[in-house]
């Protein structure tokens, strides 16, 4: 029997708060009746190459004192020079550190997943020369990660961002060349509209190792709020009731930065597409 996404299964987060404090986004997300977060590991917040072990327990007990739990660490990795795949060793070489820095804070904050991308190679060269680096790099650190408990999970990117996973393709065959069982799968609706993708291809390739969800509207690019792009929520929460996803889903907003001034009502306005599409399909399926 298709299980229908419910509203519980969305997590806070602190996309769009970068210009508050964390706690201003921890009492908001408490507020909205999140009991889950994805942090996003940017500065101040939580900035990986500078935070103490002191910092991460400070992170830890704001969380807790507000009954949250974090479900998934996001490392910067696309905007930033973090880059796993890059030509230049010093690099590549720092931007694995950075990673296997942030498992061991996966496992002080006690979170189950680790995001990851593969990164990106030059655009003058051969791309399996980048290809070849990301698997080496993604491999140490999922491999790192499992010894401490904590499960990998892998987005693709838009072309724009990557010239390496960006499509189910290269993401099935990534996952393939990385070869850890525990390595899984992210949804982002903005990547998988602009890649022609859809969720029923994602369940018939990956089933249960999609494990995250990047819940976004688009048009189809572009991180929007829902309802400021054209993509079609109730469908994607149908295809994703075929696959029996558990999972979480957040709100990774960013768009045109005017979310980072009003970021609560950004993050209320997806809440309420949400809800209303969840009770659309369950009225439905009635």
């Amino acid at each position: 029997m298709m299980g229908h996404p419910a509203l519980d299964q969305v997590c806070g987060s602190n996309f769009a708060y970068q210009h508050h404090t964390l706690e201003r986004c921890l009492d908001d997300m408490v507020e909205l009746g999140r009991r889950k977060v994805e942090l996003w590991s940017v500065a101040p917040h939580l900035y990986i190459p500078e935070i103490s072990s002191v910092e991460v327990m400070k992170v830890r007990r704001l969380l807790r004192e507000r009954g949250l739990t974090v479900a998934c660490l996001t490392p910067e990795q696309v905007a930033y020079p973090v880059n796993i795949a890059s030509g230049a060793d010093w690099l590549s070489e720092a931007s694995l550190q950075l990673f296997l820095r942030a498992a061991e804070i996966c496992s002080d904050l006690e979170s189950p997943l680790l995001f990851l991308t593969a990164g990106r190679g030059y655009e003058d060269e051969p791309v399996e020369h980048a290809w070849k680096r990301s698997v080496r790099a993604l491999q140490v650190i999922t491999e790192r990660a499992s010894e401490l408990g904590v499960s990998c999970v892998l987005e693709p990117l838009q072309r724009v961002e990557s010239n390496l996973v960006t499509n189910l393709s290269s993401l099935k065959r990534m996952i393939g060349d990385v070869g850890h069982p525990e390595l899984g799968v992210v949804i982002d609706t903005v990547a998988l509209a602009v890649a022609e993708d859809t969720v029923t291809d994602y369940g018939s390739a990956f089933g249960k190792r999609v494990r995250h969800i990047h819940l976004i509207d688009g048009s189809p690019a572009g991180h929007l709020a829902w309802g400021d792009g054209n993509l079609d929520l109730p469908a994607i929460l149908r295809g994703l009731g075929k696959l029996e996803y558990t999972g979480s889903f957040t709100f990774e907003l960013f768009g045109d930065g005017s979310y980072s001034l009003k970021p609560r009502a950004a993050v209320q306005q997806c809440l309420d597409a949400f809800d209303d599409a969840a009770r659309s399909l369950n009225r439905s399926a009635i």
